[in-house]
């Protein structure tokens, strides 16, 4: 499969192939296998922080809260390893810069 280049905005979870006006943080390089992985990674790690905000109102319940917190910083992870893989010399350079994935040794 081809690869192709693509634009990301991490915040809103938006991927896009003309990066136009839209302001992005990342250049990826991905197939369309992949840019289904990472848009599923998107939809896992939104839905996560959505449980998150759930569990955060609701009174001592922290190890449903620990649980979700777990959750949601695994899928973040996986989020940016696969933003670096996929990513372009300067994506990369900026996922180190912001020594993100080191962060998240040891999970």
């Amino acid at each position: 499969m081809d690869k192709r280049t693509y634009y990301v905005a991490v915040g809103p979870g938006d991927i896009i192939a003309d990066k136009g006006t839209m302001e992005y943080n990342f250049e990826i390089e991905a197939t369309d296998d992949e840019l289904d992985k990472l848009q599923e990674l998107f939809e896992d790690t939104d839905e996560a922080e959505t449980r998150n905000a759930h569990w955060a109102m609701l009174p001592f319940s922290d190890k449903g809260h620990d649980e979700q917190n777990d959750l949601y910083d695994h899928n973040l992870k996986e989020l940016y390893r696969m933003l670096y893989e996929l990513g372009t010399p300067e994506t990369k350079a900026h996922i180190e810069s912001m020594k993100i994935l080191d962060s998240f040794n040891g999970t």
